[in-house]
């Protein structure tokens, strides 16, 4: 599986997904991670060049300063903020998809929103089925709306709450989907939510003293007796 990232900040990504397992599954071919920068799809701003061109990021964009490779402007309606615009967006896009070619391949274009459909456990295991998913990053006030009807795309949310960008989101399915992937954790019982598994864990040493108190490990997993183990798994992880 590949993960395509639309972000204005892919550095913030390498220090969670170029560590431990994640970082392993890209290493071990598993999964692969590559970034777009919408900067690198801005044209220069003459009135003969803005236009919905596709394709690969224009060589003049790249000998452009940070200020011509603006890439927001404000929004209609007013407002605080800025938003993104679409044009940069959907030139990334489409690098994308034409990069990707294959017709063999499953692609998957994510738009992360506060009011998309709550990402879970279940629409996971949905996206494991892609060859190829875009994630669509979003920061400021948004992306110009206009992108979604220019592709099909799916709304996302990892939760009742806003934050700064798209990027953190990102990490979270893409560590989601990942590690459902045949072979990434090596052992398949590792996934905790296709088993019975208890949000409370314990390990050596049985006893264990702090502040002067001890602390022990409850005496149900010390049984052997799986039937009773199970029980106890289920009933903590209802609390």
């Amino acid at each position: 599986m590949n993960f395509h990232i639309i972000t204005l900040f892919p550095e913030s990504f390498e220090s969670y997904l170029n560590v431990s397992i994640v970082k392993r599954a890209q290493k071990e071919g598993y999964i692969g991670i590559e970034y777009y920068n919408p900067r690198d799809f801005v044209l220069p701003r003459r009135s003969s060049l803005i236009r919905a061109e596709a394709g690969k990021p224009s060589k003049k964009s790249k000998k452009m300063t940070y200020a011509e490779r603006r890439i927001d402007d404000r929004p209609y309606g007013g407002g605080p903020g800025m938003v993104i615009e679409a044009l940069p967006i959907a030139r990334a896009i489409e690098e994308t998809i034409n990069k990707i070619k294959n017709k063999n391949k499953k692609i998957k274009i994510v738009f992360f929103s506060p009011s998309g459909k709550q990402f879970t456990n279940k629409v996971a295991d949905t996206l494991k089925k892609y060859t190829d998913i875009i994630l669509i990053c979003g920061r400021y006030e948004g992306i110009d709306a206009r992108i979604k009807k220019m592709f099909k795309m799916t709304d996302i949310s990892v939760g009742p709450y806003t934050l700064t960008g798209g990027e953190l989101p990102g990490m979270i399915v893409i560590d989601s989907i990942a590690r459902r992937i045949d072979g990434v954790l090596g052992d398949k019982l590792s996934i905790e939510e296709e088993r019975i598994a208890s949000p409370d864990v314990y390990t050596r040493p049985e006893v264990i003293e702090f502040g002067k108190k001890k602390y022990r490990v409850p005496k149900v997993l010390l049984s052997g007796h799986h039937s009773k183990i199970n029980d106890w798994k289920v009933n903590r992880k209802g609390k």
